[in-house]
């Protein structure tokens, strides 16, 4: 599908790849990986012919549909389902076209708009948009809320929904988990796994890797390699190439000590001067292997605590949420909507009800949960930042802190360098003190006096990290830590978590990190905080085997801040199973009867009397869709009791 011929790329001044020569095919799920600045999103740029081949070929099929993740932020008022549904033209297009044709009463125009509805496969649109939404997290009730009333986050999952919506055979995605909880990556990888297209994915994340990609294109110095197999293969493979390639040139190097020794002994004795001329020939003919340079090793410690004590931070039968005058939610659904205003002060918000949670010496602690379920609220409760809003927060008179949130990198302050940011922690320290410390972060020279400016996203999240390394803290509540660092930050980053003397509470949809650093995990759900006996496979199949709307029990109560903490209430009994089944079977009836009825308007029969039928047809179709909008809702409620 696609070929790169002696293919170079340069962004700038700086030249990115060279000499590529390989071939991918259709239907491959190809992980692109290697260090942030070898070229990777440039790639997917040139594919998308939005950058021109320094030298070479780059050929991509003319028929060949690409859909990416757009850069952009979107601000529109458009609903997001109607945002999602853009990503297929056609189908939008018909939509748009049937909707038209219905207000202006024109029935001719109705048929054709049904007819190329059934032609581009656009009956059943407007419900794969909304799995879309609802896999990567959007509860049922804000489908139908502007754009620009989402927070930036929530903008990028709508911004990867409408892309996955987009009619394609090739799927170009950048970091698509970034932004993502647990739930909805695991919920993309399914997705992803069915994709009938061919896939190239940049990531940083070697568990989603693992699970989907079956090549790995690794770019590096300047050079692009292909590998069969995901991420774990890779780097088996790798390592062992690095090892032949050391080998040989080993030998290479003790032959040729062994050649010159011999030219140098016997190229001036006559007897000896044709022997020597040959060996001369024969070194001048090896081949040069290169010794592998090892790259450099990034590593990077958080210090000693200055006092460790055994209890350091506990929540007794606490009710954790918000207030009036608190600051806006940012768990999840509460993120969701930017413009929401926060509570009044008459308000309360509860997300999280009677928790027990404590902290000592050594605990390493995962959080998992859908967002919205409440993981940053417990969080900022354990931080203090949110007091109880009943129950007690008991904290050592030791305790130090030091807390990673998701808007810790954008608080970094503009025009400032790293040592600016330290000497404001620290005023009384010499500067080499705090080059000292900023080299082990891997800002080593100059870099500890650049701008902010022009870091990278993953250069900026180390510098968040080595300020709260830097308080040498003896607790770690780190909310989503891993966005936009690299494969080797991100190894690094675990194995200074696992050396770390002082308690740990992670929040992270990256599995190979949560994996290694977490002991034990706690499950944030139904308003519950509650340990997890399980590891996180069997998280992902307690996850699967839940009803769907479960996992909207949490966003569903945070989005509705503005409204005033309701009395808890009372356990329900489980849900007549056949109560449930009648449920089921009215939507399937009401699905049925609604898709002949626009089969039926489909026909050009149905226009013969002038469009009186069609009208009828129309009247119909109407009253089915708001019928079927009560019977889902009615089943979302079955659902959720027969949970609870």
């Amino acid at each position: 599908m696609i070929s790169f011929r002696n293919f170079a790329l340069r962004r700038g001044e700086r030249l990115l790849l060279s000499d590529v020569d390989l071939a991918l095919h259709a239907g491959w799920r190809v992980g692109v990986v290697g260090r942030n600045g070898t070229g990777k999103s440039s790639l997917f740029a040139a594919i998308r012919n939005e950058l021109e081949p320094d030298r070479g070929d780059l050929d991509v099929p003319n028929r060949v549909r690409i859909a990416s993740i757009a850069q952009e932020m979107p601000s529109l008022p458009d609903p997001a389902i109607d945002f999602v549904l853009s990503g297929d033209a056609d189908v939008h297009a018909a939509l748009h076209a049937e909707a038209n044709a219905f207000a202006a009463e024109d029935w001719e125009a109705v048929a054709e708009a049904h007819h190329r509805l059934e032609e581009v496969n656009g009956y059943d649109a407007t419900a794969r948009a909304g799995k879309l939404l609802h896999g990567l997290g959007f509860p049922a009730e804000t489908h139908s809320r502007a754009v620009s009333t989402f927070s930036g986050g929530w903008r990028v999952r709508l911004n990867l929904a409408r892309a996955l919506m987009t009619p394609s055979d090739l799927l170009l995605l950048d970091e698509p988990t970034n932004h993502l909880d647990l739930d909805a990556v695991l919920w993309l990888e399914q997705w992803l796994l069915k994709y009938p297209g061919t896939l190239l994915l940049i990531s940083h994340d070697r568990e989603f890797l693992d699970n989907v990609s079956t090549h790995t294109l690794h770019l590096h110095e300047g050079k692009a390699k292909l590998y069969v197999g995901d991420y774990t293969a890779f780097e088996r493979q790798r390592a062992e190439q690095l090892r032949q390639q050391q080998i040989a040139f080993e030998k290479e190097q003790a032959e040729r000590a062994h050649l010159q020794s011999f030219i140098d002994r016997f190229k001036a004795k006559a007897s000896k001067a044709k022997q020597a001329q040959s060996r001369m020939k024969r070194l001048a003919k090896l081949a040069g292997t290169e010794a592998v340079r090892a790259e450099r090793e990034l590593r990077i410690d958080f210090p000693e605590p200055l006092k460790l004590p055994h209890a350091l931070l506990r929540l007794n039968h606490a009710d954790c949420g918000y207030v009036g005058g608190a600051s806006a939610p940012t768990d999840g659904a509460a993120n969701l909507v930017g413009a929401e205003a926060p509570p009044t002060r008459a308000s309360s918000v509860t997300i999280l009800h009677n928790v027990g949670f404590g902290l000592e010496a050594g605990d390493r602690i995962g959080l998992l949960g859908a967002n919205g379920a409440g993981k940053s609220t417990l969080v900022k409760t354990l931080v203090g930042e949110l007091p109880p809003l009943s129950g007690e927060r008991y904290a050592h008179p030791d305790l130090r802190i030091g807390y990673f949130a998701q808007h810790t990198v954008e608080s970094l302050k503009k025009g400032t360098s790293p040592i600016d940011h330290l000497r404001e922690l620290s005023p009384n320290l010499a500067t080499q003190s705090f080059r000292d410390f900023l080299g082990k972060w891997n800002f080593p020279g100059d870099r500890a006096f650049e701008s902010i400016d022009g870091f990278s996203g993953g250069e900026r999240a180390r510098l968040a990290l080595a300020l709260i390394a830097w308080r040498q803290p003896n607790v770690l509540l780190l909310d989503e830590p891993t966005n936009h660092l690299d494969l080797d930050m991100r190894e690094a980053l675990a194995e200074a978590l696992s050396d770390f003397d002082g308690a740990i509470v992670l929040v992270s949809h990256d599995r190979h990190l949560i994996g290694l650093v977490s002991d034990t995990f706690w499950r944030v759900a139904d308003g519950k905080v509650e340990p997890f006996d399980g590891d996180l496979d069997e998280y992902a199949a307690w996850l699967r085997a839940r009803p769907a709307a479960d996992t909207l029990a949490g966003p569903v109560a945070a989005a509705a801040a503005t409204a005033p903490s309701p009395a808890p209430k009372p356990k329900t009994a489980k849900v007549n199973p056949h109560k449930l089944a009648k449920a089921e079977a009215r939507v399937a009836e009401l699905e049925t009867e609604l898709a002949g009825i626009e089969s039926a308007l489909a026909d050009p029969l149905a226009y013969a009397d002038g469009g009186a039928r069609a009208a009828d047809l129309g009247r119909r179709q109407g009253e089915l869709h708001d019928a079927l909008q009560a019977a889902e809702a009615e089943l979302l409620q079955l659902y959720e009791a027969n949970a609870a």
